[in-house]
């Protein structure tokens, strides 16, 4: 797990005195040390994710969490400095939320080894109860923060999120672009490309589409007047659950507490019930309309979907081809209303940066055309 930096324990026990028992608690007793990739002193990096039943065991086990511990980690996190240091690099955090290992990480290898490592951080959310084979190793090992279980149709995917979002805030202070991927996930340019596009841009991507088909089954999810008056049916926004965050949205999303409480109710429809879908676009809508570009850079192909599920790529798909058409879409713009009349974003060519979903068998091909393909832009 990444632990917090003793200048974020401090701020934790100034901000946060009543609570600081909880926090400090968690912490595990035997550590890893790393050296920090901006050159800073080492942290003590423990890792969380239980080894039952694996080949290769962790030296300790994972803590155990209190109800209340999230509660205190966000208020901390979103009290954390909204301004990058002057005169560092600013850092693009990469937050990978997953249930099963990561079958595509010798990739993401290539990716990270062919950039200088003070240029982005790595943030791991693994459900716990799952029977890893072995650790999360290479540039994975070591960054895998407390995890909880993440279950599909519950809003335990959006608090993974928020749980990673807080990690890295409290973390490092040059984080200044937040980037959620999944295990399916894939980089589709350079580290080089992505980190010129995302730190060049003061706006958050995150898509949020109005009035599609079933909005309303999606709000009434949780019953007909559940997430009212806090959120009303014409507030209600959809939109892909990958999003590249500012430090400023990442602090809005840790600290919100209003608009969280209509999400984190049980479904009474679970074949409506996507919170992870509609949570993060439908706060960022109500909070900060103009602060952001209404499209997600990480391409999904909703052709031939199934039981909820995109289009996953397979061995045989992955090929020089695939990439360039990846490349070649657009994202698809949402009309928000007030980014209407906003000619920057109407006119907006942004490019996809990632794609998911893809195989786990599809990694040699990928490993294949990753140099003359990939990498090259």
């Amino acid at each position: 797990m990444l632990s917090p930096t003793p200048l974020s324990l401090l701020c934790a026990l100034l901000l946060c005195l009543p609570l600081a028992v909880i926090i400090t608690i968690t912490s595990p007793t035997t550590t890893t040390t790393t050296t920090v990739s901006d050159g800073s002193q080492p942290n003590p990096v423990p890792d969380s994710v239980p080894a039952a039943k694996t080949h290769q065991r962790f030296s300790f086990k994972p803590p155990s969490l209190l109800l209340e511990d999230d509660k205190s980690l966000l208020r901390v996190a979103s009290r954390v400095n909204s301004k990058t240091p002057p005169g560092s690099p600013k850092k693009i955090a990469f937050l990978f939320l997953t249930v099963t290992p990561l079958p595509l990480a010798p990739l993401w290898e290539l990716y990270f080894n062919q950039t200088p490592k003070n240029l982005f951080n790595i943030y791991v959310h693994a459900d716990p109860t799952y029977p890893y084979e072995s650790p999360f190793s290479g540039v994975f090992a070591h960054r895998v923060i407390p995890s909880k279980p993440a279950l599909r149709f519950t809003p335990t995917l959006i608090s993974a999120a928020r749980r990673l979002l807080a990690h890295a805030l409290l973390h490092d202070r040059s984080n200044y672009m937040f980037a959620l991927l999944s295990a399916s996930c894939i980089p589709i340019h350079s580290f080089n490309f992505t980190y010129k596009t995302l730190t060049r841009s003061k706006k958050s991507f995150i898509e949020i589409l109005n009035n599609e088909i079933g909005s309303y089954d999606r709000w009434a999810a949780r019953g007909p007047d559940a997430m009212l008056p806090e959120v009303k049916l014409e507030d209600f926004r959809i939109g892909s659950q990958f999003w590249c965050l500012t430090r400023k949205h990442a602090r809005l999303v840790v600290g919100d507490q209003l608009i969280w409480a209509k999400f984190n109710q049980p479904c009474v429809v679970w074949d409506t019930c996507y919170p992870e879908e509609n949570y993060f676009p439908t706060l960022v809508h109500m909070r900060d309309q103009r602060g952001i570009v209404p499209a997600t850079l990480t391409h999904v192909d909703w052709n031939g979907s199934f039981d909820g599920h995109p289009r996953k790529y397979t061995a045989s798909e992955v090929g020089r081809q695939l990439i360039v058409q990846l490349r070649k879409n657009k994202p698809r713009y949402g009309d928000d209303g007030t980014n209407d009349s906003d000619c920057s974003v109407t006119q907006r060519r942004d490019p996809f940066l990632f794609a998911r979903k893809f195989s786990p068998d599809s990694i040699q091909p990928l490993l294949s055309i990753a140099s003359d393909v990939i990498f090259n832009d």
